[in-house]
């Protein structure tokens, strides 16, 4: 069986450098400020409001778990509440290269999330009924995430 899904929009989400906070019951813990962004598609345009943040912690076998919340500000002024979470692993050099800030491509590492998003009843409330795939990929100070609306 295959899983309808549409293209929706794109989110560059523009991040800082990570705060280490440590190892802890669940791995080395890390939380990654969300300093803005943007997004672009054929069924939103918005900007990504700084201030949010991605809290990760990387498990005993190498996979990063990740739980990021933020806040969308549409063209019309329309906020919109973003939580999405994820895993990203690939092979130690690539890992590495992408720990240094180096851009690797794409396919040579796993990278998905599931978003759900919280809107206010309207235009937008098509984003509060479904989950949204997450293709996503991490560049020098950026998540890059393309979002699928899954059906």
């Amino acid at each position: 069986m295959s899983v309808p899904a549409e293209f929706v929009f794109e989110a560059a989400v523009k991040v800082d450098a990570p705060l280490i906070i440590g190892q802890s019951s669940h791995g080395l813990r890390r939380v990654i400020p969300i300093l803005g962004g943007t997004v672009t598609g054929p069924r939103l345009t918005a900007s990504v409001v700084p201030g949010g943040a991605d809290w990760q912690f990387i498990r005993p076998d190498g996979v990063l778990s990740l739980e990021a919340r933020y806040t969308l500000q549409t063209e019309d002024g329309a906020l919109i509440m973003v939580v999405n979470r994820g895993m990203r692993h690939g092979p130690a050099d690539i890992i590495e290269k992408i720990g240094r800030g180096e851009d690797v491509p794409a396919d040579s590492y796993y990278f998905r999330t599931v978003a759900e998003f919280e809107a206010p009843i309207g235009k937008y409330d098509w984003l509060n009924k479904a989950l949204f795939l997450g293709v996503a990929e991490r560049k020098a100070g950026l998540a890059l995430v393309r979002f699928y609306l899954l059906r």
